[in-house]
């Protein structure tokens, strides 16, 4: 259990930003975490592409698919997102191998459904559910989902949804919008894809000390992890002294989470989960969301190690 201090910090944090949300750390080694509201149920959005390069990695590492072979992603049948091969024009060409990097690094969305289309929805969820996730699951690949988003506020599919101008006149209004964006199967733990702050570390307890998969699969998580370029949440409330490997996530401006692991010198070593969740009428700046992230990610570790 998180103290009275520590509740009291991490709610004013939640407060002040005008969100909900749940949190928690755990050492990596062994011992009880520390939290709040850590196992309600949340939207993992990105945070869940974890599951995806881990059940990637140890089908290469057991032969199940070849890491070297190169893929052929086409510039007319990818999936949308904001970096990376969604945005490029030509046939691009990538081993499976690379597209975990990308995937995780960068958090491409084109590389996230190639995998998910070879390694298969049934094998990832098994193997959340084989070390006891009950209440984690990804619920579809990210195409399938941005397309049912769209269909279900109110659009043919996801490029009309984007390409939607909220300046001309006519419906949604912005804030039809964004009503309909959070009430979305999507964006609805128990309908959609899901997770708990509490699943989501001791998934990462279980890379981090090789419990989950093959060794060197858990390696490979962990080694691209720490390469990720995002490093203003969970990163921002620690100094340069401590090492940090995460996974951001994010989905229509409504949840912005971070998952991670934070090593000190002495070697010690955390996992850390954050899930925020901003109403539809609430406007807080994301730099600010990421800010106070780094903030709890900060309070949890800090009573841990006190």
């Amino acid at each position: 259990m998180l103290g009275i201090v520590g509740v009291v910090d991490i709610r004013a944090v939640f407060e002040d930003l005008g969100l909900t949300g749940s949190a928690v750390a755990v050492p990596i080694a062994s011992g009880h975490g520390v939290g709040l509201a850590e196992n309600d149920l949340v939207t993992p959005a990105s945070v869940m592409k974890v599951q995806v390069a881990l059940a990637a990695e140890d089908a290469m590492v057991t032969g199940k698919i070849d890491g070297a072979q190169q893929r052929v992603l086409l510039p007319h049948a990818r999936t949308p997102g904001p970096v990376g091969i969604s945005l490029m024009r030509d046939e691009v060409r990538m081993s499976t191998r690379d597209l975990v990097s990308q995937m995780l690094t960068i958090s491409d969305n084109v590389a996230t459904d190639e995998l998910i289309g070879l390694v298969g929805l049934d094998a990832i969820n098994s193997m959340t559910v084989g070390i006891g996730l009950s209440h984690t699951l990804i619920a579809s690949d990210l195409i399938t989902m941005l397309d049912e988003l769209a269909v279900e506020v109110g659009f043919a599919d996801y490029a009309t949804l984007a390409a939607h101008d909220p300046s001309v006149p006519g419906p949604p209004s912005t804030a039809e919008l964004r009503d309909r964006l959070a009430s979305a199967a999507a964006l609805d733990p128990t309908r959609g894809s899901r997770t708990t702050a509490a699943e989501t570390v001791r998934l990462l307890q279980a890379i981090w000390t090789d419990g989950v998969a093959h060794p060197d699969a858990c390696a490979s998580v962990r080694h691209a992890m720490r390469h990720q370029l995002t490093r203003n949440r969970i990163a921002s409330g620690f100094g340069g002294e401590v090492a940090t490997a995460a996974k951001s996530g994010g989905l229509m401006g409504i949840v912005r989470n971070e998952a991670g692991v934070v090593a000190f010198p002495d070697g010690q070593a955390y996992a850390v989960a954050v899930f925020t969740r901003r109403a539809p009428d609430v406007t807080t700046d994301p730099a600010a969301i990421d800010a106070g992230i780094g903030r709890i990610a900060r309070i949890l570790v800090d009573e841990l190690r006190s």
